[in-house]
């Protein structure tokens, strides 16, 4: 489960792998500071443009959330193992309506299969590459609002144990990929909270069109594009340095589509206990003793989207 020990030494790791309580509250602070910025935004220049940024930002954000409770989920956004699962729940997961416990589970596996025909998140990269038309669809689809509409119906109807009547009835596993629970209680009571916020700040329909508009459109597309990021379009094989990959993301990448050093996705597969905010130090550790020709390292998101949509037919 911790495939940088053939690369690095335990005394290289352990500096690296120091999780902070004052980083953990930084980083979750910091999330909800820009989604609150967003609307402090809009409220103050209300138009089309500044409504549009705030979806952005928030949308973004949301992924944000997501990528804190993958922190939590491996014990890294903290140091204590209950602020780690009460902060990753309440604060980073049932806003999104995602659950913590079930992505622990769903996402260990990820990392000990990773792309092997046991890894529950091979049905996300195994479609890479493909044509240029068929990204083209599921970027449409994800910024219309269909993709988030299909899963979070899914995810109530799971919840509501109606799933039996439709066609297909969603997994545990299937909902995790999307950072989606199956319990909707706790969310939903999250969400109470966070309409009664959004109404006191602001108005009652801000809830709607600044945090479920967000997390059915951007927040899906810059999930998409992380997935693919990620996985897509890498070897299918257990080595470790070419069966995931890392993006570089200068500065408009990091706000709007990879918060939080999610972009250094092989390092944390290396080690997956060091938290986010050392993921550039170990890349960085990992080049000055010469793997960087080994390692699948790509220089932007768009790049990663040409090699994800190059096939020909």
């Amino acid at each position: 489960m911790t495939p940088g020990k053939r690369f690095l030494s335990s005394e290289e790791i352990r500096p690296l792998a120091a999780r902070s309580d004052l980083w953990g509250w930084i980083l979750v602070l910091h999330c909800w500071a820009v989604i609150g910025a967003a609307l402090a935004i809009f409220s103050f220049w209300p138009n089309i443009f500044t409504a549009l940024l705030a979806v952005m930002l928030i949308g973004s954000r949301q992924l944000g959330l997501a990528i804190l409770m993958h922190e939590a989920a491996h014990n890294a956004l903290f140091k204590n193992r209950k602020l780690n699962e009460n902060v990753g729940e309440w604060i980073c997961g049932r806003p999104i309506l995602a659950d913590l416990f079930d992505y622990r589970k769903y996402h260990l596996k990820h990392h000990r299969y990773t792309q092997t025909e046991e890894d529950p998140d091979l049905n996300l990269s195994r479609p890479f590459p493909t044509t240029r038309a068929s990204l083209m669809r599921k970027i449409i689809r994800d910024i219309t609002g269909q993709t988030g509409f299909k899963q979070r119906s899914a995810q109530i109807l799971h919840a509501l144990k109606f799933a039996g009547e439709v066609e297909h009835k969603p997994s545990d596993e299937e909902l995790t990929q999307s950072f989606a629970g199956g319990p909707l209680l706790k969310a939903g009571s999250a969400n109470l909270v966070l309409f009664l916020l959004f109404w006191f700040f602001g108005a009652w329909w801000w809830y709607f069109a600044f945090w479920l508009l967000p997390l059915l459109t951007w927040y899906q597309l810059v999930l998409r594009v992380r997935n693919i990021a990620e996985h897509g379009a890498v070897e299918f094989s257990d080595n470790p340095l070419k069966n995931v990959r890392t993006t570089k993301a200068g500065p408009l990448m990091r706000l709007f589509l990879a918060p939080y050093w999610v972009n250094y996705h092989l390092e944390h597969h290396l080690i997956l206990h060091v938290p986010c905010r050392n993921l550039p130090k170990l890349h960085n550790l990992m080049l000055s003793k010469g793997y960087g020709p080994e390692m699948e390292i790509r220089g932007s998101y768009w790049d990663v989207l040409k090699l994800a949509s190059s096939k020909t037919t």
